[in-house]
């Protein structure tokens, strides 16, 4: 166990640390950005006078992305619900509406997936740190858990990641039970493990399940995304160990 401090608060008796992927490990903004773009495009082609209010559901105004906005912090499943939802508004069928928005945003993600996004500045030391420290590390993310592998891979965190989970069926967050279930697949407390991630509802998922404590990370220096937070700070080199 190792003493986390940041800023002016202390975390004793801390066994891991849990990341949320977008917009905390992963400078993520530009990809969704132009996911939901080019989702609310192909979707408005078909449906007509959609695309423009799914935008702004989605919490995007022109190039700029609400961090707190839907397709910044729910799971691909909510945010098909969410633009289904506003294709069933023209009177299509539920199940047709689900259908062309699931489709939509697949056919959007193989159009721009093709450049990965970046880490954070800093992210890849701070990783390294902290696992040499003996600290289990692990990503829970609203993405999808293939979504997850795949920024483990591409950016070669195996090493020092050793749990990436993310939503594909059931609970998202901020269900404690994601929380609780990370924990159980590293073999730690939660009472020992910290989350670190950039919205409310990962400060909300880890206090309910009794987390050791919660860190909010804003890049952009909007603390009130991430309310709840015992700490906030806007780079993870602000997270040290402290020698005992």
């Amino acid at each position: 166990m190792v003493t986390i401090q940041c800023k002016n608060i202390t975390f004793p008796n801390i066994q891991a640390i849990l990341f949320d992927k977008n917009g905390t490990l992963e400078d993520s903004e530009v990809f969704l950005r132009a996911l939901g773009q080019k989702g609310a495009r192909i979707i408005d082609a078909q449906i007509p006078g959609v695309g423009e209010p799914l935008l702004m559901a989605f919490g995007i105004n022109g190039d700029t992305l609400d961090p707190a906005g839907l397709i910044s912090v729910a799971s691909r499943r909510e945010t098909e619900i969410a633009a289904a939802a506003y294709i069933a508004e023209t009177g299509r069928g539920w199940f047709e509406s689900i259908a062309i928005a699931r489709q939509a945003l697949e056919e959007a993600q193989q159009y721009i997936d093709q450049t990965p996004s970046p880490l954070f500045v800093g992210s890849l030391d701070v990783l390294k740190y902290l696992s040499a420290a003996g600290l289990k590390l692990g990503i829970l993310s609203a993405a999808s858990s293939e979504n997850v592998q795949k920024f483990v891979a591409i950016h070669q965190l195996s090493d020092y990641i050793q749990l990436s989970m993310g939503v594909d069926e059931g609970p998202s967050k901020p269900d404690p039970i994601l929380f609780l279930q990370a924990c159980q697949a590293l073999g730690v407390e939660p009472r020992a493990t910290l989350m670190v991630g950039d919205s409310a509802g990962d400060m909300q998922m880890a206090r309910n399940a009794h987390a050791a404590g919660c860190i909010g990370i804003t890049w952009i220096g909007n603390s009130g995304n991430v309310k709840g937070a015992d700490v906030v700070i806007n780079q993870l080199d602000q997270i040290q160990i402290v020698e005992d």
